[in-house]
């Protein structure tokens, strides 16, 4: 069994389109339906489950009945548009089965470089959790363009983690963990050496963004803000409950012990992962 540092009562899991539309672009019902009524489990434990979740031009592109990606900026806009509507209604929807609530927050990369906007975030979404409702985290892909161009949600995860201190940052994948030259599973890591971040690749999945690289990217970012990491499968079954009670599932990325938050700092160094990421 693993044992985290500290108990596990608020959890961020991060969610990429590949969890949540299938090839036809569709939405993966069945798989939402079960992480739904795993999130219903956690809940009457008391812990409480943020979602990151991507999707929306996936979805969008589905409701058009289209295939291949957008390339134009703003086509890639209208599909984000379309989407996060029919990708609410799914959670909306599956939540709603298991007696609970949602509710859409789109943040942009303002909301974590401006101070007060960064305090607003937190507060209103901890309003969110204190009505024991599910914030459903997006991107703002409508309109915060850099995003689109350059990055994923494997980084906005991570800074949602650090924005809400959560205890655990939970990054599900198409593949069980990260794995090592012999293709087996890490198990453990304290250290993001650069063997390592070499083991790391990109995606080849036609509706995903990130891989591998973005991944650990957020491992670093969410690590360093003392929240623990686990990347894994998503279609493991009961995979979250699994984790959260010390099941050996995916990778373990420890937290980090070497630095202490107060309000000012804390902003600083998620503000520091604002204007170092791509294209900035």
């Amino acid at each position: 069994m693993r044992t985290f540092q500290k108990s596990i009562k608020r959890i961020i899991v991060k969610l990429g389109s590949s969890q949540i539309a299938d090839a036809k672009l569709q939405p993966k019902t069945a798989d939402l339906k079960r992480l739904a009524s795993q999130v219903a489990a956690l809940r009457k434990e008391n812990i409480e489950v943020i979602f990151v979740s991507s999707g929306a031009i996936a979805l969008g592109m589905g409701e058009l009945g289209e295939s291949k990606r957008p390339t134009e900026l703003a086509a890639l806009q209208a599909r984000a548009a379309i989407g996060q509507a029919a990708l609410m209604r799914v959670y909306s929807e599956l939540l709603k089965k298991v007696k609970l609530k949602c509710a859409q927050v789109l943040l942009t990369w303002d909301d974590f470089d401006n101070r007060a906007r960064f305090l607003n975030a937190r507060h209103t979404l901890e309003a969110i959790l204190k009505q024991g409702v599910v914030p459903i985290i997006n991107e703002n892909d409508t309109t915060s363009t850099e995003e689109i161009k350059f990055g994923d949600n494997d980084k906005l995860s991570a800074l949602v983690a650090s924005l809400l201190r959560a205890d655990l940052l939970v990054i599900l994948s198409d593949v069980e963990g990260l794995y090592d030259a012999n293709k087996r599973v890490f198990e453990e890591i304290s250290e993001i050496t650069t063997e390592i971040e070499g083991a790391a690749g990109g995606t080849k999945n036609h509706i995903a963004r990130g891989g591998m690289k973005t991944k650990i990217d957020a491992v670093k970012i969410a690590t360093h803000a003392h929240v623990p990491c686990i990347i894994t499968a998503g279609n493991t079954p009961n995979v979250l409950t699994r984790l959260v009670k010390g099941q050996r599932l995916g990778t373990y990325f420890i937290e980090k012990k070497d630095k202490i938050f107060d309000g000012d700092s804390e902003h600083e160094f998620i503000r520091s992962h604002f204007q170092n990421r791509a294209g900035r």
